[in-house]
């Protein structure tokens, strides 16, 4: 029997480019095999939670097994940890084990990628990005090389976070710049991605009306990033898309919004087909997280094993 393959966070992201990601998620919606029972999420001592996440479609099976303990940073540890197993679903044989955290904050940002490049009225940039943890980060990558944004802006609550992330955004060729005002900032860029730990309001202006949002940071009813007020607004004067109906339960800015989550197009009706035409205003994509993104990246790395 061959020993399953064991990837490194490095090899894992290597093996998991953006553009080719979001592609492959895309395939993944149209897919009628592909079949992704309710996540598990058991809470944990303190504030964690443990996230079981299985998904499977004719050839591939998975099982995600991580953690979220979101005060993580003050121990000097990352907010998510665990990891992914890759099965062949006619044998059941092992085939990988990937970094859960990497393939986490990796195809996220190809989701956001995937709907931008459907919803957004405009993509040249100035891209916001609202949170400079791992996420802000993997969104700059994902949006630099799926989008060719060439500007950034930064806001983050920890301005060495956000100056870091303003360091790498240059390494790179990129312009850009750190704003200690995200709500200001909203007003001079068309397209934002919220990534904060989502533990209060840190957004309470409204986007730009040919603004596109990928909202990321909460992903249960209780966590929010932006105000009540805005997420109504957004509603009423533009376009509101959750990326599956799992959000029904989980988009908590929505949710917390009094917004009926379950009438709103999923980015599966988008691809499809089935959202109707764009229309004008803002886009707000609530983007929750699935198995199925997981399930995406597991094809895309089990082609090259």
């Amino acid at each position: 029997m061959t020993a399953p393959a064991i990837l490194t966070p490095e090899q894992t992201a290597r093996a998991l480019p953006y553009t080719a990601l979001a592609g492959e998620i895309e395939r993944l919606l149209q897919d009628a095999s592909v079949q992704v029972p309710p996540r598990l999420v058991q809470p944990l001592a303190g504030s964690g939670s443990l996230f079981v996440m299985p998904a499977c479609d004719a050839q591939v099976a998975i099982t995600k097994l991580i953690t979220f303990v979101a005060d993580n940073a003050t121990r000097g540890l990352p907010a998510i940890q665990g990891d992914i197993v890759v099965f062949d679903a006619r044998t059941g044989q092992r085939r990988a084990v990937l970094d859960g955290p990497t393939v986490t904050a990796r195809r996220t940002a190809a989701v956001s990628l995937l709907a931008a490049q459907h919803l957004a009225p405009h993509r040249e940039g100035p891209l916001l990005i609202v949170g400079a943890g791992v996420q802000g980060l993997a969104h700059l990558e994902a949006f630099h090389e799926g989008l060719n944004i060439d500007e950034v802006w930064v806001a983050s609550r920890t301005p060495a976070s956000a100056q870091a992330l303003v360091a790498h955004a240059q390494a790179r060729g990129l312009k850009a710049r750190q704003v200690m005002d995200a709500n200001a900032g909203l007003a001079h860029c068309p397209l934002v991605v919220s990534c904060t730990p989502a533990q209060g309001v840190v957004l309470q202006a409204p986007p730009r009306p040919d603004a596109f949002v990928a909202a990321v940071g909460a992903f249960t009813p209780r966590m929010v990033e932006w105000a009540p007020e805005v997420c109504q607004h957004l509603h009423r004067t533009g376009r509101v898309v959750v990326d599956t109906r799992d959000a029904d339960h989980e988009a908590g800015d929505l949710l917390q919004a009094g917004i009926d989550v379950a009438a709103l197009p999923t980015l599966a009706d988008v691809v499809a087909g089935r959202a109707g035409p764009p229309g004008a205003g803002p886009v707000f994509f609530k983007s929750c997280g699935w198995a199925g993104w997981d399930l995406a990246a597991a094809r895309l790395i089990s082609r090259g094993l």
